[in-house]
């Protein structure tokens, strides 16, 4: 199956394709405690190793295996943060995203509407049965953002993954395509 990931636009904001030029971008974001102090990611990664993730992403997006957009305001270019497909799962039709974004930009509701635009992408393009991402425990904020975007809280895979040496409980969300059609109607019926 070969997919363009497309621009996406919402209200507020632009998520387009991540490209090369984005490195230094990328690499200041990932520079920030708080943007990596809840994930997976290394803590303060190099050049080279955020080359080599915005490589992997662009092969991925190549072979419709995944994809990253950089996000930015629509009004005020600029990469603010990054929302990704980290892994889309055929025949099975399932995706994980991944995301991160700008702590001066936490709590406006701007990483619920770009997850929002990439669900609803994943289910109708792409037609994904099954979204799914995780946070670790004692990041209630991400929670939220997830929850807000349609995904369901299912459990949590206790010391699952080993990072920043040691292992992590993961809280693991999914979205279902009928769990979002089913919340469009309901918006929709003035429910």
């Amino acid at each position: 199956m070969t997919v363009n990931f497309p621009r996406l636009l919402s209200p507020r904001l632009a998520l387009r394709p991540i490209e090369v030029s984005d490195l230094r971008d990328l690499q200041a974001l990932l520079a920030i405690p708080e943007t990596t102090r809840h994930s997976n990611w290394p803590d303060a990664p190099g050049q080279e190793d955020c080359r080599q993730f915005i490589d992997n992403w662009i092969e991925m997006a190549a072979s419709a295996k995944g994809c990253a957009w950089a996000i930015e305001q629509r009004d005020e270019p600029g990469l603010i943060g990054c929302i990704r497909f980290n892994y889309i799962a055929r025949p099975s039709n399932v995706g994980g995203i991944g995301y991160e974004l700008h702590p001066g930009f936490w709590g406006r509701g701007l990483m619920t509407e770009a997850l929002r635009a990439v669900a609803m992408l994943g289910h109708d393009r792409l037609q994904l049965n099954r979204i799914e991402a995780w946070t670790l425990p004692g990041n209630p904020a991400s929670d939220r953002v997830l929850e807000k975007a349609g995904f369901r809280f299912e459990g949590t895979l206790r010391q699952s993954r080993w990072f920043k040496g040691a292992c992590h409980d993961l809280r693991w969300f999914g979205r279902l395509a009928g769990d979002a059609r089913s919340e469009e109607q309901a918006v929709g019926s003035g429910s």
